[in-house]
């Protein structure tokens, strides 16, 4: 198990759960009455409702093996974009999305 787990709290997680099966590849499903356990590569993200504790986006950096494929699949399932895929001065290509449900996700190739 991971040190850090981090967790988002949204109005629909069957949805979140969805957008980041589509998006990024991750391994996990929805349960109902328990954090959904998504795996992203080798990381863990917890999705839960908000009847427990109201709705809390996160916002995370993803790592993926083509930056603009990623990008085009998040706003194909409904993300808003906040940055469009550029080139970093340090050697990244990244973009930014909100998702549906209130989180952010910074998107960089390996």
């Amino acid at each position: 198990m991971a040190t850090v787990l981090p967790r988002m709290f949204v109005d629909d997680p069957a949805g979140a759960v969805r957008f980041l099966r589509e998006v990024f590849g991750a391994e996990g499903a929805f349960v109902g009455d328990r954090p959904a356990e998504m795996v992203i590569g080798d990381s863990v993200v917890l999705v839960s409702g908000t009847a427990d504790r109201g709705r809390f986006p996160v916002f995370l950096y993803v790592y993926v093996g083509d930056t603009d494929a990623a990008f085009g699949r998040a706003v194909g399932a409904g993300a808003e974009v906040l940055e469009e895929p550029t080139q970093t001065p340090y050697g990244q290509r990244r973009a930014m999305v909100r998702d549906p449900y209130g989180n952010v996700f910074q998107i960089a190739a390996v």
